[in-house]
């Protein structure tokens, strides 16, 4: 019985042209190899699985191919098969992270003096090469300098600040960028054909994205999922299979953040907890995709190409109108927040609802961020015009005692102009001082919303308040505060504040101050009829 290989093992490149997504490191290799102009040592560097092993090992086998082709090796020649089969005993494959003392350096040091046996040069390829301690970096310095002629050391790292500037100024440096979706997504689809592995775009593409970059995560993830389900391999059991949610899932969860729907967002959140979906997987999609919408926010078309892949452009575009650019930004900190304690967390279902819950209702919080996120929120709405004074409930810190009678005089209507607005009574000079202020706030206790928005104690508020002797004049921004403000149990009750206030009866009278005269007399009969037949009319509030 033959044993099962993996698919990154069983699929790592053979030559140059096989590696994906670093065309300008291998046409470079290839040059050097075709004309003869190799270094004495190579430094590879760049992040996990994006093929500096596999060029090293590609490299190792070119030097000392009998029959070169074009820059690759033929794999087919004595040298190449026991290279491949790792029986050749002049190319060597050293993991740095358990050789890393000074002891084993010189070991390696005084071997590599002796001449090959088996092929042209012999190769030392140092894997991990920063976890070497700085002795060892020592005594490795004087051989890679100046080395015998048929010897070639290569140098691979993921964390190139961590070797010591005297090895990278005696080496050739190369970085591997990191594989593009692309390139990811097209391997992986080569793969499951060779494989009769019935794999969907849309799993490639998700597969590719959760690879960030590595061709060796790709393809143990396409392991991973292969092995698990029978059928065709779509999105769906992909995201079963690895316990993720999904970027549909995440933005339908972001939708529910912006309409800042807590219930419906704990909601799904535990439907989510209830399949097994891993809770930090969950939270890292969810920072994905809002990171995509901070982009599109910010950057607009020209950001396209920054997308991680998680929402399609015009999904992001649809959704990012929905927020601010604060809000994102507050909302990035907060999940990267949670993330950053899951670590150490006695319990992460509870982080995770407490983390959800903030990003529904930033007003939970004082700090500046979620400050600054209402505001920016309330600002877009504004510009878009989705929001207006009359319609929304404000809530505005008390300002500045603004008396009566500072108000504005206004001019009387212009002789045959109808439409002019009326002339409103002049305030009594008697009136004490703040007195609408106080009114105003000692109202707005006893009402609920939209009505208690009305009483706000500011001077653009859309009810002022005239004193005017015995009469108190509730002058209304337009038609529709009117007839909000003019039902019976407000009258009264403001009726009521005035008379305690003032000590004395005061009548009070609702009016448009926008509208003709003949108008507001019509609405005081009816206001008027109401008060007299309170018995047996019912009005709801």
């Amino acid at each position: 019985m033959s044993t099962y290989q993996a698919l990154y093992r069983k699929y790592r490149p053979q030559t140059f042209d096989d590696v994906s997504g670093q065309m300008a490191v291998t046409q470079t290799l290839k040059t050097q190899l075709q004309t003869g102009h190799l270094s004495h040592a190579y430094l590879f560097t760049g992040s996990r699985g994006t093929g500096k092993t596999s060029c090293a090992k590609i490299l190792a086998k070119a030097v000392n191919c009998e029959n070169l082709q074009g820059g690759n090796p033929c794999n087919c020649c004595a040298a190449c098969r026991a290279i491949d089969s790792g029986s050749c005993m002049d190319v060597l494959e050293i993991d740095a992270a358990s050789n890393n003392g000074v002891d084993n350096v010189r070991d390696l040091r005084d071997d590599a003096i002796y001449t090959p046996s088996q092929v042209k040069m012999r190769v030392y390829i140092i894997d991990e090469v920063h976890m070497l301690s700085i002795s060892a970096f020592n005594a490795l310095l004087k051989i890679i300098e100046e080395p015998p002629e048929h010897l070639l050391f290569i140098l691979a790292t993921t964390e190139l600040h961590k070797v010591p500037a005297t090895i990278l100024s005696r080496c050739q440096r190369f970085s591997f960028r990191r594989i593009s979706q692309e390139d990811i997504a097209a391997r992986l689809q080569y793969v499951a054909y060779q494989e009769n592995i019935d794999l969907d775009e849309s799993a490639a593409r998700v597969l590719a994205r959760l690879a960030d970059g590595g061709m060796r995560d790709g393809l143990s993830l396409l392991d991973q999922c292969a092995s698990a389900t029978t059928g065709e391999l779509n999105a769906q059991r992909v995201y079963a299979c690895l316990g993720i949610a999904g970027e549909q899932t995440c933005a339908e969860m972001l939708g529910y953040i912006a309409d800042r729907n807590s219930a419906k967002a704990l909601e799904l959140f535990n439907r989510l907890y209830a399949q097994g979906k891993d809770l930090s997987a969950m939270l890292d999609e969810l920072a994905c995709l809002t990171r995509d919408l901070m982009i599109v926010k910010i950057a607009g078309n020209s950001g396209i190409t920054m997308l991680s892949g998680v929402s399609t452009e015009g999904e992001a575009g649809e959704l990012a109108k929905r927020f601010s650019s604060g809000e994102l930004v507050r909302m990035m900190n907060e999940i990267q927040q949670t993330l950053a304690t899951f670590s150490r967390s006695s319990s992460r279902r509870v982080d995770a609802e407490l983390c959800i819950l903030s990003l529904c209702q930033p007003e939970l919080s004082l700090d500046p961020q979620s400050l600054n996120a209402r505001l920016t929120r309330l600002e877009d709405q504004i510009k878009s015009g989705s929001i207006t004074v009359s319609a929304v409930n404000v809530v505005a810190a008390p300002a500045e005692p603004v008396e009566a009678a500072q108000e504005e005089e206004e001019l009387p209507p212009a002789p045959g102009d109808e439409d002019a607005p009326p002339v409103m009574e002049e305030a009594d000079e008697s009136a004490p001082v703040g007195f609408w202020t106080e009114i105003a706030t000692s109202v707005r206790r006893e009402l609920k919303p939209p009505v208690s928005g009305f009483f706000a104690p500011t001077a653009n508020a859309p009810v002022q308040g005239v004193l005017k002797g015995g009469k108190l004049v509730l002058r209304c921004a337009n038609g529709f505060t009117q007839e909000m403000v003019s039902k019976p149990n407000i009258v009264e009750l403001v009726q009521r504040k005035v008379s305690a206030y003032l000590g004395r009866p005061v009548q009070v009278t609702v009016v448009d101050k926008n509208a003709k005269p003949e108008d507001n007399g019509k609405m005081e009969q009816l206001l008027s009829f109401g008060r007299a037949h309170s018995d047996i009319i019912k009005i709801k509030e």
